[in-house]
């Protein structure tokens, strides 16, 4: 059976579980240096055409969720477009390859969202390069563990702002006016919103103007027929993890959910196809839950 495969297993027992020994690393982290890989669906998603002609962007796309959406994307026959930090060129370069090996158009776009310039800029050139932009995924997030109020610095707080939130204002405000009816924007949300944890103070926070973002601009989007939606993620295994978790917390991440483990970024991404297809043509203003059990209020 193909890895990422569950169909006839216990889906708690369908990909790894705690305890992890993960080597720590630096923000923002590699795919390439994690030791426990993460599934990004490139052995498992079988596409069947739903995105045949179409042009995404999506952001943090070099690793991870990001990754994870841009494979699916592919085999379902879009070109894609994705925004990375220069830092993770490698990673990048390998998403790159996954998005080429299913014949589709890779255009990878190294900068930093929280440049207001970037996030216009990137929506120029997918459109000038790619020739339309049909859909928007809002993924990239920076995060960073503290114990004590104090530790949170202004300089952190800022940059978790401008990384998670300021970003998908920016972009979306450039992105719309080129998006023709029928175009969808996914933005990515958390647990975090609903069951927020103050040692993630400064993530929680945004993660939860991101749900409120994200039912405010489906009310302006739907006037140029251009649905908006959310998912909310509970623990993935990528290299935010390791590279902004205390060991500790990363030998048992995922633990506590009825999973008893953390989802690989693979099983989150036919939500998001979902979101971008006909399939959804209802649904706007949403956000969808993806937290292996942890019930969203």
């Amino acid at each position: 059976m193909p890895k990422g495969t569950t169909t006839g297993k216990d889906p708690k027992e369908a990909q790894p579980k705690p305890p992890f020994e993960e080597k720590p690393q630096q923000p923002p982290g590699s795919d390439a240096a994690m030791q426990h890989k993460a599934d990004h669906g490139e052995h498992s998603y079988r596409g069947c055409g739903k995105l045949a002609h179409k042009v995404a962007l999506i952001t943090g796309a070099d690793s991870g969720i990001g990754r994870a959406v841009a494979i699916a994307f592919a085999r379902e026959g879009a070109d894609i477009a994705f925004a990375h930090l220069p830092e993770e060129e490698e990673d990048a370069r390998e998403t790159s390859r996954w998005v080429e090996d299913a014949g589709r158009k890779a255009l990878s776009l190294a900068g930093d969202v929280r440049d207001e310039q970037y996030c216009r800029d990137i929506v120029e050139r997918t459109t000038k390069e790619l020739g339309q932009l049909d859909i928007l995924v809002n993924n990239a997030a920076y995060q960073m563990t503290h114990q004590e109020i104090e530790e949170f610095s202004s300089e952190e707080w800022d940059r978790t702002f401008r990384t998670n939130i300021y970003s998908m204002f920016h972009i979306s405000k450039a992105a719309i006016p080129h998006m023709e009816p029928g175009s969808a924007i996914v933005n990515v949300a958390s647990v975090q919103a609903y069951q927020p944890k103050g040692e993630l103070l400064a993530y929680a926070a945004t993660k939860g103007a991101i749900v409120t973002f994200t039912k405010a601009l489906s009310e302006l989007a739907i006037k140029k027929g251009i649905r908006v939606n959310a998912i909310a993620p509970g623990p993935v295994w990528t290299p935010l993890i390791p590279s902004t978790m205390s060991q500790e917390h990363v030998k048992k991440f995922g633990q506590s959910t009825l999973m008893q483990r953390p989802a690989q970024p693979a099983e989150l991404a036919p939500a998001f196809v979902f979101l971008v297809t006909s399939d959804s043509s209802y649904i706007t203003g949403s956000v969808v839950d993806l937290t292996g059990g942890e019930m969203l209020p």
